[in-house]
């Protein structure tokens, strides 16, 4: 037996040591592998898919379109609001409804909904496995909502699909759960570039909803996608901007003001609209018949508000484009937001298939126009722009709804391509990101797994034990033993030098100072091992080592990895040298400093307040 601190007998000579090689992420290597190279091309090639399987999407809607409203066979571009079939209209959307519950029953429950929660489900609970027959079925009852009238956008549909399209080719080829959910996410976002043209946005939904994390071994594959995504989008769907206005000119100071309430009003407006969505759809829950029928009494609804205000039928895309060129402002741009809300919450709430953005802008953007245009009727010398006012208003219920504070900001960039609205944008969603996060927990996208007991990340947050290097912890004085020692005399040992002794493993040496294992106190004092049985007889496994300048989050890795508690930690520069030992203790323990800061801020601010 030999230790660095008090022993009785010599202390561990230098000597080579057993050790592996530097754990993934640490600083010996790179943080990449070669199999993140793999994923990046098969990313790519989901992304290529998404974007094809977004144009087959467009092209279905505007067939059930032409067929629903017009009456004929036809992939050109319709919108329901020019239609004239009167009365029908009640109707149309209806039987839409009737489809979409069919489908839902007999094909898969998981189309119902908007899709983004949906997928973020899949990726938190069932390690991103999407059945296959939701990559089918999601598309075509979304085409024939959105086809027969619903008020919904694309674009959910869409990244729903393509989500569902990663998460099958990451089945097929047997992927980690981890890769998986890259693939997933990769689609999704890909699908999102498709419809809107949005990469960089897309990128940052899928950080801000999807991913949950911020690596590169994630990140990367996800903008590749996009950047594949966005040159066949050139191809299938053209260049240009989706929502082009009139090139707008930079704010003044107290413009700038007036867009932070623009915000602060489309912030409140988005906390209103998350609880209508829900307390909708539990109002579906209590009506006494099987959910199957809910679509059909929504798109009876939809019907309804649709032949007195024709605009809020279907994707309305040019609804976006025409509140943002300032063609429908004031009242007529507030009726056009409360008419499509009332028209989507309540198909949405019945459980149809559809869109969330495109509403959520449509009605953010009437709201903010309306604000703007009161705005320049109150304070005509401060310099407001309307199109701004409903620029802000769109990316703020967007980001106050959903918490994605980023990808709304960027979203209204690449989608309108004006740049002197980045200070409008981030003073206004700020406000509205500020209201949400006061103002309820959970989110439109997240209220619902909540509901079901699922915890959804709502931070994002460095871990705090890759901040922490093993060295720093696990450099301590060790108690070695020597595998030709006979049990019983280390067990006599143990009992004579209780406090030199009280470690729950020990390193076991041979005679030239290699690292034999690991044996555990339990190990000695086992009463079934025979006390002439030499030390190398007890050792039950090959020494896993690490590195004292791998992080603590290595070591933990390595430690559920290996299923061991402790792992011998050798010198950074002489892989051959053990300098200590690091336990699962040691890696709870250093949590110990992040707490004692923690309380000690909740002391101050607590004394603050009392100072007050």
């Amino acid at each position: 037996m030999s230790s660095h601190s008090e022993s009785p007998l010599q202390p561990l000579p230098v000597s080579p040591i057993l050790s592996e090689s530097m754990p993934a992420g640490s600083t010996s290597q790179g943080v990449l592998d070669r199999r993140t190279l793999l994923i990046c091309a098969v990313a790519a090639i989901v992304a290529f898919a998404a974007t094809i399987t977004a144009k087959v999407l467009v092209l279905l809607i505007a067939f059930v379109t032409n067929l629903a409203f017009f009456g004929r066979f036809s992939t050109a571009n319709a919108s329901p609001a020019s239609s004239h079939i009167g009365l029908l209209v009640f109707v149309v959307p209806a039987v839409g409804g009737i489809i979409v519950g069919l489908m839902a029953r007999f094909g898969s429950r998981a189309i119902r909904g908007h899709g983004i929660p949906e997928v973020m489900e899949q990726i938190l609970t069932n390690e991103s496995r999407i059945p296959p027959k939701v990559t089918f079925l999601k598309p075509t009852s979304s085409a024939v909502a959105i086809g027969t009238g619903g008020p919904f956008g694309a674009e959910g549909p869409i990244i729903a699909t393509g989500g569902a399209l990663g998460s099958l080719v990451g089945q097929l080829l047997r992927t980690t759960a981890f890769e998986r959910k890259i693939l997933l996410a990769a689609g999704a976002a890909a699908g999102m570039t498709a419809i809107f043209g949005s990469p960089i946005a897309a990128v940052v939904l899928a950080v801000e909803l999807l991913l949950f994390e911020l690596r590169p071994g994630s990140i990367i594959p996800v903008a590749i996608a996009c950047v594949v995504a966005a040159g066949a989008r050139t191809l299938l769907f053209g260049a240009g901007p989706v929502f082009a206005m009139p090139s707008l000119q930079p704010a003044s100071g107290g413009a700038l003001a007036f867009y932070s309430f623009v915000g602060l009003v489309a912030g409140i407006a988005s906390v209103a609209i998350t609880k209508a969505v829900y307390w909708i759809e539990d109002a579906f829950e209590r009506i006494p018949i099987h959910w199957m029928w809910y679509p059909a009494i929504g798109g009876l609804v939809v019907g309804a508000v649709g032949y007195f205000a024709p605009r809020t039928l279907g994707v309305g895309y040019f609804n976006i484009t025409d509140l943002l060129g300032a063609r429908v402002i004031g009242s007529a741009a507030l009726a056009l937001a409360a008419c499509k809300f009332l028209s989507w919450v309540l198909a949405l709430g019945s459980g149809t298939s559809g869109g969330t953005l495109a509403p959520l802008f449509t009605i953010g953007g009437g709201l903010g126009a309306a604000v703007g245009s009161a705005g320049i009727a109150l304070l005509p010398n401060l310099g407001i722009d309307v199109r701004v006012a409903a620029l802000v208003g769109m990316a703020s219920l967007f980001g106050g709804a959903s918490r994605a504070l980023l990808t709304s900001i960027v979203f209204a960039l690449e989608t309108t391509q004006q740049p002197a609205a980045v200070l409008p944008l981030l003073a206004g969603c700020v406000a509205a990101y500020l209201v949400s996060c006061l103002a309820m927990r959970n989110t439109i996208m997240t209220e619902k797994i909540v509901r079901r007991g699922i915890r959804v990340p709502s931070e994002y947050m460095a871990d705090y034990l890759d901040h922490v290097e093993v060295g720093k912890i696990g450099r301590k004085p060790l108690v070695t033993l020597f595998d030709h020692q006979r049990l019983d005399e280390v067990r006599d040992w143990l009992r004579i030098h209780q406090a030199a002794s009280g470690h729950q493993g020990y390193p076991v040496l041979d005679q030239d100072g290699g690292l034999v294992g690991v044996v555990t106190r339990r190990n000695l004092l086992d009463p079934e091992m025979s006390g002439s049985s030499l030390l190398r007889e007890v050792v039950l496994r090959p020494p896993v080592c690490i590195p004292e300048n791998a992080t603590l989050r290595d070591a933990a890795d390595r430690m559920i990895r290996e299923g061991v508690g402790r792992l011998p930690v050798t010198d950074a520069n002489d892989p051959d040298r053990l300098v200590g030992i690091v336990t699962r203790s040691d890696i709870l323990g250093a949590h110990e400093v992040r707490l004692r800061e923690a309380e000690q801020a909740e002391r101050t601010i607590q004394l603050r307040r009392a100072a007050r």
